[in-house]
């Protein structure tokens, strides 16, 4: 479970054909620190651009609602920013993840 959004990360960069670097934002949940810690070791992500208004730990961990309140700081931030890609990823029970690329328009 807890490295999950390693291979959802790089299965649906894979899929849009984009990299890490073409992320302006990215939301991870942090459920736990080594979630992240993990997940940054295998994709070296600019970590000035990862959960830039703190992550589950810092602002608490929603359960049920975790992915939404993910995209939603994403979309703000990525209007705020002018930021062009997003990604949202996170892991979920069963040893499952999800990965969300989402692309600001105008």
């Amino acid at each position: 479970m807890l490295t999950a959004p390693i291979p959802a990360t790089q299965k649906v960069l894979e899929r849009a054909g984009l990299s890490m670097a073409d992320m302006s934002i990215t939301e991870i949940n942090e459920a736990f620190a080594s979630v992240v810690l993990a997940w940054e070791k295998e994709l070296h992500p600019n970590m000035d651009t990862v959960n830039p208004n703190g992550g589950a730990i810092a602002l608490g961990h929603p359960l049920g609602c975790s992915g939404a309140r993910l995209m939603t700081t994403l979309l703000y931030e990525l209007e705020r920013t002018n930021g062009r890609y997003g990604l949202q990823t996170m892991c979920e029970g069963g040893g499952m993840a999800n990965a969300t690329i989402i692309e600001r328009m105008g």
